[in-house]
């Protein structure tokens, strides 16, 4: 039995502005507070036939998600910014996701692992969250050692 896709629909490629913006399709149905606590999402699909495995769908900062479009991808589906795709979506079996790099710290620090690991999902979720927001990667990692630090009392 094939698994039904949680996305199958035509969504209009956007850049994020300025130098090294993103190209990207906005999920706007998909709320990361309504499906997927951690507001990451890995999935697999295809856009324009081009063919997804283990990518993931990233908060927007507003609630919703986007998809992030690589150059390999537009180069192959000859699509940029300004055009209609079409995108097909499955989740991957795990909901949720901490962020590699996040976990890879929190498992440095066995102590906050365990503590972090034993937190309520609302309470996990509101942490990486906080992380995610963070706009600069100092901040994201002065987040990240705020946590540890406030795990490992």
């Amino acid at each position: 039995m094939d698994k039904k896709p949680f996305i199958a629909n035509d969504y209009l490629l956007q850049k994020f502005e300025g130098k090294g913006g993103w190209t990207y399709a906005l999920i706007p149905e998909v709320s990361k507070e309504k499906r997927f606590p951690f507001g990451l999402k890995k999935v697999s699909g295809s856009i324009d036939n081009f063919h997804l495995e283990n990518c993931t769908l990233m908060p927007f900062g507003n609630g919703q998600l986007f998809l992030p479009v690589k150059a390999e991808i537009r180069k192959s589906i000859k699509k940029e910014a300004g055009d209609w795709v079409r995108i097909i979506l499955f989740g991957e079996e795990s909901p949720e996701v901490i962020p590699g790099d996040i976990l890879e710290c929190l498992k440095e620090a066995p102590n906050a692992y365990k503590r972090f690991m034993e937190l309520a999902d609302w309470e996990q979720k509101d942490e990486i969250d906080a992380i995610l927001e963070a706009k600069r990667q100092d901040t994201k990692v002065e987040k990240i050692v705020r946590l540890i630090d406030k795990l490992n009392y």
